[in-house]
């Protein structure tokens, strides 16, 4: 009963967000005129909310979701608590691919080539890791985190040799993607980021119990049959996909996948059938909220949304360190 009135109320919350993000901008619209253009009004303020306001608002909520949920995997996975997109060279991979293409190639694939370039640099890092620990031997979470964190910083320096190299020209794009924004929004990239954040929530579900198992420890989760390797694998590989399609359209956004597990935990518990659904919630209140904050805090200009919330994210694992410590 408790954890259907929290996912109760942080249903209507994200609900009530969503309103707030399209209603609040740059240039404030009235509460009213919002609600008119959802239900199919006519006129400029129904074109700006549908045509733009709109597909962001949903961006946001999808990718925070997706983000918020591949966070909770990855730490039970890897047994890690910091575990997060940023720690495997998802993000760096991804980060590495559109910059490729926009300081070298340009616009090869029209509107569709930074994220098809995006979302293949973020596979391309998950086949890299996954091809080290399967050669090293040993798939156990301390050599997959150590392989990650490899990786990372290989595509990190690609990333800033291609910035230096490249055109210098493209260094103001370059800057602004890799640290997250959701301008690219359009109906048209919205299933891109659906199909990741699909995927992962229906991994979840379908091995809920899986992760609960692993929670008390290796050896128990094999005496229960579970097949630890196989499941670490399988965890790795959808969320590089749901990570890469999220990154894709919105770019490197740190913190929410550290963030949104610990405070969902809190909340509802270790067991995955109940706090991965409120994960999902908070994860698209966070950046909602996020992206209302880079809209308004230096309007009319817009702050890259991975700088509020690696400042949320910062504060967060300072306050978390305090309380363990």
């Amino acid at each position: 009963m408790r954890l259907a009135l929290m996912l109760g109320a942080g249903l209507l919350g994200v609900l009530a967000l969503l309103l707030a993000a399209i209603a609040i901008g740059a240039t404030p619209l009235p509460l009213g005129a919002v609600i008119d253009a959802l239900r199919g009004g006519e006129g400029p303020l129904a074109r700006i909310v549908v045509d733009l306001r709109l597909p962001r608002a949903l961006l946001a909520l999808l990718v925070g979701a997706g983000l918020g949920t591949v966070g909770c995997l990855l730490q039970t996975a890897t047994r890690n608590d910091l575990a997060d997109p940023f720690l495997f060279g998802l993000s760096s991979g991804a980060a590495a691919g559109a910059v490729f293409v926009i300081t070298v190639t340009g616009d090869l694939l029209g509107v569709w080539t930074l994220p098809a370039a995006a979302f293949a640099g973020g596979m391309a890092a998950s086949a890299i890791v996954l091809m080290l620990i399967s050669r090293l031997g040993d798939r156990g979470p301390a050599r997959l985190v150590l392989a990650g964190l490899a990786v990372s910083f290989l595509f990190m320096a690609l990333t800033n040799y291609l910035v230096f190299a490249g055109d210098q020209r493209a260094a103001h794009s370059v800057l602004f993607w890799t640290l997250g924004g959701l301008g690219l929004a359009r109906w048209d990239l919205l299933p891109v980021a659906a199909a990741g954040l699909a995927a992962i929530l229906l991994f979840a579900a379908v091995f809920h119990r899986n992760f609960d198992a692993l929670l008390a420890g290796e050896d128990t989760a094999h005496t229960l049959g579970v097949d630890v390797v196989a499941l670490r694998r399988n965890t790795f590989l959808v969320c590089a996909f749901a990570t890469a399609a999220f990154v894709s359209i919105s770019g490197v956004i740190g913190f929410v996948g550290l963030m949104v597990p610990h405070m969902a935990r809190a909340l509802a518990g270790p067991l995955h059938g109940r706090f991965v659904p409120l994960a999902a919630l908070l994860g698209a209140g966070l950046l909602l909220v996020s992206d209302i904050a880079s809209r308004t805090a230096l309007a009319p200009q817009e702050l890259p949304i991975g700088i509020v919330t690696t400042s949320v994210g910062a504060l967060f694992v300072l306050t978390l360190l305090r309380r363990e410590g």
